[in-house]
């Protein structure tokens, strides 16, 4: 069958790499992809939210299958737009439909269906600038660091923690008086603080059963030891070693479960993967939010952990039949270290080229931010590249990413030397 696949990033570079090893599929499309994805398929220049577009192109090239990378076409209702559209409503999309993505796309929304279905999270309370003041005496009631999110979708940005009470009201003001992530924090979350280790749950469901998929663990701090600003994620590491059977017991029981029945309670139909932000909390684990799709970078480290033919996989995710199907999962640890652009998460130039992604060896090389430019690879994002490598352990795995990344190079590149130091 023929596949187009929605996105530009190192995720939908992994998806493309999957997919294009199974012998289901006929041809490939990305939209609009970048310069790893083309060597795997035929790149599309399509915005990811031009439904109109996308339909055209799923209509030219007799798409069998629409997989949604990011979320905002998901937020923005793509699913919905094929299901009302007679010519296109045959056409699986793998993504959950709009009322469903509000998971991600409001944090409020989440929180609520949370305390609605009991799945452990932070305490919190919303507020917009009507209540502004209510905000600042609920601030004034918590410990600590001060833990702000913008409701809607920010980029990544939207979330704030601070250690000071008064830099916690004026940042609550900024962002809703002064609309500082724009209409995404025109109301707030504020919730306590949790102390604890984090990690990434995917759960992949057909809107009955579900299946876990390997965990992850990324670092979002742009420096070493997790400081700095917070970024789209600069490495991941697949499994995560305390995610023992028994702490993995309580996640399905506490939190997936509960989801994906909470999800059939309100008749939210959900056709995709849910990504659950967890905490472990002296081996307790609670929600800290969650994603409508697959996370970035750790897609690069869970999919190919993943021996299942993935366009199989896709089909019995459409066709609700997931509850057939039993994951088979590689024993071996997988790692992936991102190189970014020098300035990156604030300003940063784009155009320079890649040299050296052929010198590497035995390693998987996911493109995040790249496109061609005179028959060269330049870089054209933030994150760059994804350099994900398999060992007996992190630390093995880590090495060989290590060892590809010093073979490439680019002007201004950098990246962490410390992924898996707190493990």
């Amino acid at each position: 069958m023929n596949i187009l696949i929605l996105g530009s990033g190192g995720r939908e570079h992994t998806f493309a790499w999957k997919i294009a090893q199974s012998n289901k599929l006929n041809k490939l499309f990305i939209a609009p992809g970048n310069a790893g994805t083309a060597s795997l398929g035929d790149n599309l220049s399509i915005s990811v939210n031009d439904f109109k577009a996308i339909k055209g192109a799923v209509l030219e090239n007799e798409i069998g299958m629409v997989i949604v990378g990011p979320e905002d076409p998901l937020v923005n209702g793509i699913h919905d737009y094929f299901l009302n559209d007679p010519e296109i409503a045959h056409i699986p999309v793998i993504g959950p439909q709009q009322q469903a993505a509000q998971l991600e796309g409001s944090k409020e929304f989440a929180k609520a269906f949370m305390s609605r279905h009991n799945i452990p999270t932070a305490a919190y309370q919303s507020f917009t600038k009507d209540s502004l003041e209510e905000g600042y005496a609920f601030l004034e009631t918590l410990s600590p660091p001060y833990v702000l999110k913008a409701d809607g979708l920010a980029a990544g940005k939207g979330v704030l923690i601070l250690d000071d009470l008064n830099e916690a009201k004026n940042e609550l003001k900024a962002m809703l008086e002064d609309a500082k992530f724009g209409a995404a924090s025109a109301t707030v979350v504020i919730e306590e603080f949790l102390d604890g280790i984090e990690l990434s749950c995917f759960v992949l469901t057909d809107g009955k059963d579900y299946k876990v998929l390997p965990t992850a663990k990324d670092y979002k701090r742009i420096g070493e030891g997790d400081t700095g600003l917070n970024t789209g994620g600069m490495g991941a590491i697949s499994p995560v070693p305390f995610a023992d059977e028994s702490f993995m017991k309580k996640v399905r029981d506490q939190i997936v479960i509960p989801t994906v029945k909470g999800l059939q309670k309100e008749a939210l139909p959900y056709k995709g993967f849910i990504f659950i932000g967890l905490i472990n909390v002296d081996g307790a684990p609670k929600v800290i939010e969650y994603n409508v799709r697959m996370g970035d970078p750790e897609t690069e480290v869970v999919l190919p952990r993943l021996k299942n033919d993935m366009i199989s996989l896709m089909l019995a995710v459409s066709n609700g039949k997931l509850a057939e199907v039993e994951l088979d999962i590689d024993e071996r640890t997988a790692t992936t270290v991102m190189a970014v652009s020098g300035g990156y998460p604030e300003a940063y130039k784009k155009g320079y080229t890649i040299e050296g992604i052929e010198e590497t060896n035995g390693a998987v090389i996911f493109h995040a931010g790249t496109r061609f430019e005179d028959d060269k690879v330049v870089t054209n994002g933030g994150r760059v590249l994804a350099v994900t490598s398999f060992g007996v352990n992190h630390k093995e795995a880590l090495a060989s990413s290590y060892e590809n990344l010093a073979r490439i190079n680019f002007k201004e590149m950098y990246y962490r030397k410390d992924i898996g130091f707190d493990l």
